[in-house]
């Protein structure tokens, strides 16, 4: 399958152009040329499929025309080492656990899908090095420097705001060395982002260096994201629900929200979809008044939705046609305060039992709050609270437990070079550094 770029004044791309290149020349994001549509025959079925059996059908459909089915199949097999649970949190209400993986996020999904299919263009079809540009504001580095250790070819640099992500996030990439780098910048997730298109457009920085980048902006990180929304449906499927149903999704860089979409568009049959947003809401007002206003961000306790400029808003105008009547028709927004998030964990736990991370709670109070008769509700449940320790422990009154897992990343020695957000010195280090 071949890719466009949203601004449309790109060349049409072939998957690994896409991959490789990560942003298209004219600055626009990459969009497959066409859509799927999955059978009948699979949708009438799919309560007796698995998570590994679903994510291939709906790879096949995206890559199958690129990659040979039997590494195809593998790359997911490899990717999906984990299940993605759904789980009753009360009547009608569900939440969709997306941390079962190695870093204990939902970015692990795409991220590991992302490394395996660009490890294949590296060594399959002889590309040369490549160096891989990731901002992040907290878990899209750790599942992305997790993703890519140890692959031969693939130089990682990650790029983080100083001081604005969580100790055991940072812990997460800062502590692995290799071909993994941490660049710590003093600025923003916005000012992270930035520093990574900048770098992209830069003629003389992509002459000594192949870059690409692993934010959700790649096609191979955000369409796998699509697995686990078939997944979910699947899972109520098995229980006999399969119309009215609801998605609620914790919002930031509108990544994860965008493979909910590409979803429905292959005939998931979703009714709806909520973006849950913090106070980092120019999505949620674009869905309002129709006017798209970026904005610097704030800083907030679900710190992975502190974008004010999302990426994807692009490929969502671009796959509705730029329609704010026809986006406004499937997806509705909410906003909520630290303290409403904090309120919201608290009550949780002690009428449900359920502990919430803070992006959690954002997209489970959306849905609560949206719900209609009838319906039944399934929010994305991102991170595992233990990411959030100090604040989660904070709300409940109770210290929680950390995974082993995740704990081991605590014990390792921090490796991260001090940037300030300007690009000159920024490129002299990757320069350097390569």
């Amino acid at each position: 399958m071949n890719y466009y770029s949203t601004n449309q004044s790109a060349p049409i791309a072939s998957l690994q152009e896409a991959v490789v290149k990560g942003l298209a020349p004219d600055k626009g994001l990459y969009m497959p040329e066409n859509i799927p549509l999955l059978t009948n025959f699979f949708f009438d079925e799919i309560a007796h499929f698995g998570l590994t059996t679903i994510a291939k059908t709906v790879a096949h459909a995206f890559f199958g025309e690129d990659i040979p089915k039997a590494k195809l199949d593998k790359i997911v097999a490899d990717t999906l080492n984990f299940d993605v649970p759904l789980v009753k949190v009360e009547d009608g209400i569900y939440a969709l656990e997306l941390f079962h993986g190695p870093t204990f996020a939902f970015k692990d999904v795409g991220a590991r899908f992302m490394a395996r299919v660009l490890s294949y263009f590296v060594q399959e079809k002889k590309q040369e090095e490549v160096k891989v540009l990731v901002a992040t504001s907290g878990d899209t580095g750790s599942a992305v420097a997790n993703g890519f250790l140890g692959v031969r070819g693939i130089r990682v640099f990650v790029l983080y705001p100083s001081g604005k992500v969580s100790d055991i996030q940072e812990a997460q990439f800062t502590t692995l060395g290799q071909n993994i780098v941490a660049l710590e910048i003093d600025g923003t997730f916005d000012d992270c982002q930035a520093l990574v298109k900048t770098a992209f457009m830069d003629e003389e920085l992509n002459l000594q260096m192949n870059l690409t980048s692993a934010n959700s902006i790649n096609v191979a990180r955000f369409l796998p994201q699509s697995f686990y929304y078939f997944y979910a449906y699947a899972q109520l499927a098995r229980q006999g629900i399969s119309a009215d149903v609801t998605l609620s999704v914790p919002s930031g860089n509108l990544g994860n929200l965008t493979a909910g979409l590409f979803a429905k568009r292959m005939g998931l049959p979703i009714k709806r979809f909520i973006a849950a947003n913090n106070r980092n809401d120019v999505f949620r007002e674009y869905l309002q008044s129709g006017k798209y206003t970026p904005r610097p961000s704030v800083q907030t306790i679900a710190n992975a939705m502190d974008v004010g400029s999302p990426s994807n808003f692009d490929r969502i105008l671009n796959l509705y046609g730029h329609s704010h009547e026809a986006i406004s028709k499937d997806i509705s927004g909410y906003r909520f305060s630290d303290e409403e998030i904090q309120s919201a964990i608290k009550r949780v736990y002690e009428e449900s039992d359920y502990l919430l991370d803070p992006h959690g709670a954002c997209a489970y109070m959306a849905l609560k709050e949206s719900r209609k008769v009838g319906e039944t509700g399934i929010f994305l449940a991102t991170a595992h609270p233990a990411k959030f320790k100090e604040t989660v422990e904070n709300c409940i009154g109770k210290e929680i437990e950390i995974p082993k897992g995740l704990k081991a990343f605590t014990k390792q020695k921090k490796q991260s070079l001090p940037l300030p957000r300007e690009f000159a010195p920024f490129k002299k280090a990757l320069i350097n550094l390569s």
